[in-house]
């Protein structure tokens, strides 16, 4: 067998006929590069599903490059794309969406940026929801200021990347991967191409608000400190602003001889503190809880089965 020179990891869900016209172009693509061999993993991250099951297996029947990973059950597009980028032996690691809105003869405009560690597909007009844009523009801000990203910089799932950055990746154990700051965390040398967003071939988008809740976590929570600096930083204003009133109200107890608010202030100053305190409390309980995950070593996913067909031909 040849050197395997790219690896394209598609992470799938819920997903039949887009499969069958992507892994069509992704094969039309490579057969314009020369001197190329390429393996396209599928990582099934809905082996519930009947009909991405079977197509999956109809297409390593039919072609000759392609690897289809079961997982034990829905882990999640992040865990699902680590999944395929550990199993890839490619000197370039390619992941994309299984939908088609990532058109796959982008991907010479990635290749055509490959001596950069990372190239990231950019797009300009982003057939998505408006729910899901506005979403998107709000982690981005977050990703500035959290992963040091710069401003300049769009992150999408489409990208390359070369092997020493996808070895790197793993030197970092964690049960909740998020692989813009796994990236983030290992270079800079990362840029953005331009390429072209399309609507989905079919059916209908699995990004929930749960999910998108769950990715915005894992970026405050597994790749920052920031809801503990914010605590922080609350509790010192609270803290200053309780000194100074109390300040005020007794003053004014001792040289004006009023009377102190009774009931109403009381009750709201309790349920202010309360609520502050239990916040508080579930912000650091959230960490404990993954601290504990991180330490047990808990993997980030489960394989069923590993099929590949015939790489030789």
């Amino acid at each position: 067998m040849s050197k395997i020179l790219y690896s394209i990891v598609i992470p799938v869900y819920k997903t039949s006929a887009s499969l069958i016209e992507l892994t069509k172009r992704v094969d039309n693509i490579f057969k314009k590069i020369s001197d190329y061999n390429y393996e396209l993993i599928f990582v099934n991250d809905s082996p519930f599903y009947k009909e991405t099951t079977e197509t999956l297996i109809e297409i390593s029947d039919e072609y000759q490059n392609i690897i289809v990973v079961e997982l034990m059950k829905n882990f999640g597009q992040q865990a699902a794309t680590i999944c395929g980028i550990e199993i890839a032996k490619g000197d370039y690691i390619i992941t994309m969406d299984d939908d088609l809105q990532h058109a796959p003869e982008d991907i010479l405009h990635l290749i055509e940026k490959q001596k950069h560690d990372v190239v990231i597909a950019k797009f300009g007009n982003k057939k998505h929801s408006f729910f899901k844009q506005k979403t998107s523009a709000i982690k981005g801000f977050f990703d500035h200021i959290i992963l040091g990203k710069p401003k300049h910089i769009k992150l999408t799932p489409f990208r390359l990347f070369n092997k020493s950055i996808a070895k790197a990746m793993f030197t970092r154990k964690t049960p909740y991967p998020f692989i813009p700051a796994l990236l983030f965390s290992i270079t800079d040398d990362i840029v953005n191409v331009d390429a072209t967003h399309y609507a989905r071939y079919d059916g209908e988008s699995n990004y929930t608000f749960r999910t998108m809740l769950q990715m915005f976590s894992n970026l405050m929570i597994n790749n920052s400190s920031f809801l503990l600096k914010a605590i922080g930083y609350i509790g010192i204003s609270v803290s200053l602003f309780s000194v100074i009133f109390a300040t005020i109200i007794i003053f004014k107890k001792i040289f004006f001889l009023t009377s102190l608010p009774g009931w109403t202030s009381l009750i709201l100053t309790i349920l202010f503190f309360g609520g502050l305190i239990l916040f508080s409390l579930g912000i650091i309980g959230e960490y404990l809880i993954r601290i504990v995950a991180t330490t047990e070593n808990r993997p980030m996913y489960f394989i069923r089965k590993i099929k590949k067909s015939n790489l030789n031909g």
